[in-house]
């Protein structure tokens, strides 16, 4: 069965940086769109990035320009880095893969199990 593991979050000061990793199995990681998402306590799931199989790049506008994305199809593993953070970038962070390039998260038919980014001020 297809499996998404996030790893790679932590606790960070505010205006450090992280490396978020989510290595898939069971799909063929190549031709799927892979997607971060995050969600804050008591709030919505909301989407980050997203990047194609030939790794045309989407990012919400909060973290465009601190955030990119990539992908190695190699290794079947999606990477979030994830620079001048913020406190309000305190969340669970998850994959997800999908096969539309998309902001909503019904697109998306596998799904990870997430990793706690907190961000300390």
């Amino acid at each position: 069965q297809v499996q998404l593991v996030e790893s790679g979050g932590g606790l960070v000061q505010a205006g450090g940086s992280l490396r978020i990793s989510c290595a898939a199995s069971g799909l063929t990681f190549s031709s799927y769109v892979m997607g971060w998402f995050r969600q804050a306590p008591g709030k919505e799931r909301e989407f980050v990035a997203a990047i194609t199989y030939s790794g045309r790049t989407n990012y919400a506008d909060s973290v465009k320009a601190r955030f990119t994305i990539s992908r190695d199809n190699a290794r079947n593993t999606v990477y979030l880095q994830v620079n001048s953070l913020k406190p309000e970038d305190t969340a669970v962070y998850y994959c997800a893969g999908g096969t539309i390039s998309s902001f909503a998260t019904k697109t998306y038919a596998y799904w990870g199990q997430g990793t706690q980014v907190t961000v300390s001020s």
